[in-house]
């Protein structure tokens, strides 16, 4: 991997949120000129180029802003993070290949992994040089990821590992992730889990690409056959990897939930605006209220999430109340797609080729959907919201108390395990 590059010095570090946002701002205008139009790139040309982009935004003291110094980090607070997020606005990052990594396994071994892991993977995912994915949902365990059949066995000092996962956010690109296994079927199903880092290089990872109704292929299903896990690669504790999932959903609600629509994006309220006076529908009493909901909606999940991230540099974690960014901002997408019919009418269908913004407004409508599914449904926030914020009673179960093996799951029969 090499050196990494000087990093800003620690003096730079006591900048204010306003001057380091406005670093940040400038930063940007250099690196993403305006338009932000690149030529066509081949799939490997574009993940390069994210690659270059990413360890240029890390030398420059932009990646890991709030992560720890002493894995690579700047160890500033939220509001120099905030100030950040407010000067990103204006531009488009190449940095899709890395989301995962950075809201949501990096976290989760800065909570909970080794010293030895946090000083091997941080820093190379801050950078941009390993990218990982994460995998927990199965083809018969959805929003029930405890109900999961993919089994890891004791193997001398280490593991094998078998099974399958599904819907696995950048698989065909991804170096490494955060896998959730079965590693004991004689208790009950949330007790007998472990996370392990999966090398995605592995003999025995076999990574097939799925195609979404966007026509691209982002998602993918991993098969496992008599991989080989070491013994150090177990996140956490052995059997408490629920206790390790829910860190990392709780790191994943609150990023997607705080992840604040550019204002280039085909679905912000920016950009609709926009387009509704471009287009004239301005003037309808009906998107003219459809898009101020969406402005007050939007702005009161970057204040809410905003509010988190400080509480959380005082000491309080999100927990729960993650669900709540996350479903709001699935709710908020599903809004920006009825808005958008009410902006485009007919051509929301069909569209003159001279109408360069038209793809990219398909491809998002397309895409909003999966907000409402990825992290957890809409449904399943619901519930945690329901039960871990309001106090609600837990909705009943049958197997709870159940040793894994003696429980029916899709196909599974007893005793089969």
């Amino acid at each position: 991997m090499g050196e990494p590059a000087a990093r800003p010095s620690e003096t730079s570090t006591q900048e204010t949120p306003e001057r380091f946002g406005a670093r940040a701002g400038d930063w940007l205008a250099e690196h993403l000129p305006e338009g932000i139009e690149f030529e066509p790139r081949t799939p490997q040309e574009e993940l390069a180029h994210s690659r270059a982009f990413q360890a240029a935004l890390y030398d420059a003291g932009f990646a890991g802003i709030t992560w720890p110094i002493e894995y690579g980090g700047r160890g500033l607070g939220q509001v120099h993070q905030q100030a950040f997020n407010d000067a990103v606005l204006d531009f488009s990052p190449p940095v899709g290949p890395f989301i995962v990594g950075l809201g949501m396994c990096g976290p989760t071994l800065a909570d909970l992994g080794t010293e030895a892991q946090k000083q091997r993977y941080l820093r190379p995912l801050l950078r941009g040089e390993e990218i990982w994915c994460q995998l927990f949902s199965e083809p018969g365990a959805g929003s029930d990821v405890a109900s999961l059949q993919s089994r890891a066995v004791r193997d001398g000092d280490g593991w094998v590992l078998d099974g399958q996962k599904v819907w696995t956010t950048g698989a065909h690109v991804s170096d490494f992730g955060a896998i959730l296994v079965r590693t004991d079927p004689d208790v009950p199903k949330h007790q007998g889990l472990t996370m392990f880092v999966l090398d995605m290089r592995a003999t025995g990872v076999t990574v097939r690409p799925l195609r979404d109704m966007t026509g691209r292929s982002v998602f993918n299903e991993v098969f496992l056959d008599g991989v080989r896990l070491p013994a150090d690669s177990v996140i956490g504790e052995v059997g408490q990897g629920w206790a390790a999932a829910v860190t990392m959903l709780g790191h994943e609600r609150v990023f997607i939930g705080g992840m604040a629509s550019r204002r280039s994006d085909a679905l912000s309220f920016t950009a609709l605006a926009g387009l509704a006076a471009e287009r004239g529908t301005d003037r309808d009493p009906v998107v003219r209220e459809r898009l101020a909901r969406l402005y007050a909606q939007q702005r009161a999940l970057s204040l809410f999430t905003h509010r988190m991230r400080q509480e959380a540099d005082t000491g309080r974690p999100p927990g729960a109340r993650g669900s709540v960014a996350k479903l709001v901002g699935a709710l908020n997408d599903a809004l920006a797609v009825e808005i958008s019919g009410d902006v485009t009418g007919p051509t929301a269908l069909a569209w003159d080729g001279a109408d360069t913004g038209a793809t990219d407004r398909a491809l998002a409508v397309n895409g909003a959907p999966s907000s409402s599914i990825a992290g957890g449904t809409n449904e399943i926030q619901r519930n945690i919201i329901g039960e871990r914020v309001l106090g609600l009673p837990k909705e009943p179960s049958v197997d709870r108390g159940v040793p894994f093996r003696e429980l029916r799951v899709g196909t599974q029969k007893p005793g089969t395990e």
